[in-house]
């Protein structure tokens, strides 16, 4: 049996707000999520409203997304979560913030396929079947 195709059109998103926009949009249209990364990887494992035993996670336009969420939107990201984050993990976000200003680390697009990568093949929760197809 052929795995759901979900699509994520990387044409809509232009910040990480329309990337939240777009995932609720795409695989889970009637959950509430609340945006964080957190949520996000429990999104993939399936449920509040992703099919359960995996998918195909076809993100189209993705060479749109990947500039969209690249280092001016990470530093945006990490700012926010600066803000918010326990004072323990203070130091580590000001790392990554320092880190995308000045142009190195991951961006959020890298952040984002790496999360979605952990669900698939290899990954370290890969039996929860989410295979990722980049269409640049």
């Amino acid at each position: 049996m052929a795995k759901p195709v979900l699509e994520l059109d990387g044409s809509r998103i232009r910040d990480y707000e329309s990337f939240i926009d777009e995932v609720t949009r795409s695989l889970v249209p009637d959950a509430g999520w609340g945006g964080n990364l957190d949520a996000f990887n429990d999104i993939l494992r399936g449920g509040f409203g992703a099919p359960e035993g995996g998918f195909v996670l076809r993100w189209r336009h993705a060479a749109a997304s990947r500039e969209a969420l690249g280092y001016a939107q990470t530093v945006r990201y990490l700012e926010t979560k600066l803000q918010r984050c326990h004072p323990v993990n203070v130091p580590f976000v000001e790392a990554e913030l320092a880190a995308a200003r000045r142009g190195a680390g991951q961006t959020l697009f890298d952040v984002l396929v790496e999360i979605i990568g952990v669900h698939g093949p290899g990954g370290r929760e890969s039996e929860d079947g989410v295979e990722l197809e980049l269409v640049w």
